[in-house]
């Protein structure tokens, strides 16, 4: 009996024990999968998440949840997503402040975004625009630059807040244009619009998508894109290194990246979900609706190559302005 039955225990054997192999290469079955916004709802960033986590659900064969912790210009979710477990089921949709700017901006944040992460995909780019209110006597950057010039106390820009995109892109414009525009921080977008509208501050450096409406109802003029390229929104408007700023580009880039020491082919079941999902003519819609420009190379060294050049791009800017946040 025993020689009967022994080649059947060994198979059984054998089956129960290349069960945990077959369940670690079935990812992502186990559980659904966290995407990490480290912002608040109700956001472009968030909106797009929550879009791009409905179509994950059909190449990933798995929920997509949008977790939103959001604090400390998206560290606190960048640090809770650099120290989960690496196995893909916790990911971060990242931003220029999480993955680029605030490194060198915090003295004691969390995570290094060139060694904390395992970059996935990087999705596109929203170029910011250079807005000022109607009664700046400028139509194109070199008439905003000769009056700035002509008269360096009567221009200020409004930003988010210290250390914000809209902060630093106001710095490397003052520096290349050779002017001295005054910063006003405020506390969010919101509120620097109100004032630029109201005329309270001169000009601002905002996305496009929050722009778009003031400028076509011709309550804010549009100066310049503050990109690399022109934006679908608006064709006709020229960048600002068109006219004269060669290479300003001050875009808010998006990417997602999981923790560090994640299998590779979990990144390569990631990156090719959300390349399907980018795919997706809804999805193009919402990025042309956002003025989102997509990006050309989606693999996970584009991105990686990407804010490895960021990172030092902003911290020079950054440290030449003596900008800090505690």
């Amino acid at each position: 009996m025993k020689r009967l039955f022994a080649p059947l225990f060994l198979a059984a054997a054998a089956a129960v024990a290349a069960t945990p192999a077959l369940a670690a290469d079935a990812y992502p079955s186990a559980r659904p999968v966290t995407l990490v916004v480290p912002f608040p709802p109700g956001g472009p960033t968030d909106a797009l998440a929550r879009r791009l986590a409905e179509k994950l659900r059909e190449p990933l064969k798995q929920n997509v949840i949008v977790e939103n912790r959001s604090g400390a210009g998206g560290n606190i979710g960048s640090e809770y997503v650099a120290a989960a477990k690496p196995d893909g089921y916790t990911i971060l949709f990242g931003t220029s402040g999480p993955l680029a700017i605030n490194v060198s901006l915090y003295k004691n944040q969390g995570y290094n975004p060139e060694t904390s992460f395992a970059p996935i995909i990087r999705i596109g780019h929203l170029p910011n625009i250079l807005v000022v209110n109607p009664s700046v006597p400028a139509n194109n950057l070199q008439e905003l630059i000769a009056y700035a010039r002509k008269n360096p106390d009567k221009l200020s820009y409004a930003s988010s807040g210290n250390g914000a995109s809209s902060h630093l892109a106001g710095i490397l414009f003052n520096r290349m244009a050779d002017t001295k525009i005054m910063h006003i921080p405020y506390k969010g977008t919101g509120p620097a619009l109100n004032d630029l509208l109201g005329g309270q501050v001169s000009m601002s450096f905002t996305d496009i998508l929050t722009a778009l409406p003031y400028v076509k109802a011709g309550k804010l003029r549009a100066i310049g894109l503050a990109s690399a390229q022109r934006s679908e929104a608006l064709p006709d408007l020229p960048t600002l290194s068109e006219q004269g700023l060669a290479g300003y580009d001050v875009s808010v880039f998006f990417g997602i990246v999981a923790p560090k020491d994640t299998p590779a082919d979990v990144v390569n079941t990631l990156n090719q979900a959300f390349k399907t999902a980018l795919s997706d003519p809804a999805i193009e819609q919402t990025l042309r609706t956002q003025g989102i420009v997509e990006a050309q190379d989606k693999t996970p060294q584009g991105l990686s190559a990407f804010i490895t050049k960021e990172v030092p791009k902003w911290r020079e800017l950054i440290k030449s302005a003596n900008v800090s946040i505690d």
